[in-house]
């Protein structure tokens, strides 16, 4: 065999070998794809699921809301954890707004951070409702370091099994 035959095999056999390995980061680039197409329907089950009633969740979130005590405050993401329901936030905040007024305090629940979620009116009410039971504020949000409540599951249900 010739010097310009082994040479051409040589590179042949380079070029196949590039071929094999930008073939397989494409299927690890399609891998990562497929993997995140995964995750984010599972988001997006999540979050219809968290938009539709269900009334043991809905108790559960209800229970945790009313153990905020007057002139402290918690978010829409820990009163949904401290429920066993972590990552349903929004379920949380569905609740709040199609419950009956003044049925929840629903005035101690905020977005993260001690951030009002509300808008207009219903963001004055909020804010002032908090001011009359005592929580201060950082400019537009709540001081989230003196008047944040710990949610404590334990202790919410402690009773629930005693007659």
């Amino acid at each position: 065999m010739g010097s310009a035959q082994a040479h051409f095999l040589e590179l042949a056999g380079m070029r196949s070998m590039s071929t094999i390995a930008k073939s397989k980061q494409r299927a690890a680039r399609g891998q990562i794809a497929f993997d995140q197409l995964s995750v984010e329907r599972v988001k997006r089950r999540l979050l219809r699921d968290a938009l539709r009633p269900e009334e043991q969740r809905d108790e559960a979130f209800r229970r945790m809301i009313f153990s905020i005590p007057a002139g402290r405050v918690s978010t829409y993401g820990r009163v949904a954890a401290a429920a066993g329901y972590p990552r349903y936030h929004r379920a949380v905040a569905r609740l709040l707004r199609s419950d009956p007024p003044d049925q929840l305090p629903w005035h101690r629940v905020l977005g993260a951070g001690g951030e009002i979620k509300l808008r207009g009116a219903a963001a004055q009410e909020q804010r002032a409702r908090l001011k009359l039971e005592g929580v201060k504020f950082k400019g537009d949000r709540v001081d989230m370091d003196r008047f944040e409540h710990e949610l404590k599951p334990w202790e919410v249900y402690a009773g629930l099994g005693r007659d």
